[in-house]
C-alpha cells in the first residue's frame, strides 16, 4: 500500500529513536534522506539496510514528482532529515503536499524535535508560542525583528554557532537588553548546555565563549 512515512530521527541522543520508527525505517520499500552520510551512521547503528536515497533542499523541487510517481505505483518511503523532525526548518513540505494532493496517505510519527526541550528547559512561559526558525539572513531581517519586538508570546529561533551573536546583539537592540533569553545548544549530547538571563547577560556570555553545535533561541514576549 502506498504511503510516505515522516520519520523523526535523535537530534543527538541515538537512544531517542523509538521502537516504531526503527520498525518503519526496516520495513519500507526506501528512506529518503537529507544526507545519506549523516543518515547512513544511523542506519548502521541500528542494522538497518533499506535502500537510501538523497532528499535535501537543493534538489526536492526536481525529485518531488518522481517520489510520488513510485509511491502511486504501489511502494513505501519514509522521509527523515539530519535529525529531529522532517519539514520543521528542514526539507518535507513539498514532498508532503504533493502526496496529499495526490492522494496518497502521509502519516507522520513522534518523535524528536529540537524545539521542544529547549522551549521547556528555557522557565519561560510555554502555553503559548511562535515558533519562528531562522531569521531571515539580510533581506527581511530588520523588518521581522520591528513585527516581533511587538510579540507577546513565547518566540522559538534556530540559530548556526557563528551567527548566534550578531543574532544575540540584535535581540538586545530590538527587543531591549532586559529581555529574558535561553540559548540551549547540543541538546540530548555529551556537551549540552543551556544559558538563561537577559539578552545583554546571555549575549556577553557567548562574546567570551564561542558557541559550538546545534543552537535553538527562546525568547519571552513582550510584556
Amino acid at each position: 500500500m502506498s504511503k510516505l512515512y515522516i520519520v523523526p530521527t535523535p537530534i543527538g541522543n541515538l537512544e531517542d529513536i523509538t521502537f516504531r520508527a526503527l520498525t518503519v525505517l526496516k520495513e519500507v520499500d526506501v528512506i529518503l534522506a537529507e544526507d545519506t552520510r549523516t543518515s547512513g551512521k544511523l542506519l548502521k547503528h541500528f542494522d538497518i539496510n533499506t535502500q537510501m536515497y538523497s532528499h535535501h533542499m537543493h534538489n526536492e523541487h526536481k525529485t518531488v514528482d518522481g517520489i510520488v510517481e513510485k509511491l502511486k505505483s504501489g511502494q513505501t518511503f519514509a522521509l527523515i532529515s539530519d535529525a529531529g523532525t522532517p519539514a520543521i526548518s528542514d526539507p518535507g513540505f513539498l514532498l508532503t503536499r504533493a502526496c496529499i494532493t495526490k492522494g496518497i496517505e502521509v502519516e507522520c510519527l513522534p518523535g524528536a524535535t529540537a524545539f521542544v526541550p529547549a522551549l521547556v528547559n528555557s522557565g519561560l512561559p510555554n502555553d503559548k508560542f511562535v515558533f519562528e526558525g531562522f531569521l531571515p539572513v539580510k533581506k527581511g531581517r530588520q523588518t521581522r525583528l520591528k513585527l516581533l519586538a511587538e510579540e507577546n508570546r513565547t518566540m522559538i529561533f534556530y540559530e548556526s554557532p557563528h551567527k548566534l551573536v550578531k543574532t544575540l546583539s540584535h535581540f538586545c537592540e530590538y527587543f531591549g537588553m532586559d529581555r529574558q533569553v535561553s540559548v540551549s545548544r547540543e541538546l540530548t549530547k555529551l556537551y549540552e548546555e543551556t544559558v538563561r538571563g537577559t539578552a545583554q547577560e546571555v549575549l556577553s556570555h557567548f562574546e567570551e565563549k564561542a558557541p559550538k553545535g546545534e543552537i535553538v533561541i527562546i525568547v519571552a514576549g513582550k510584556n
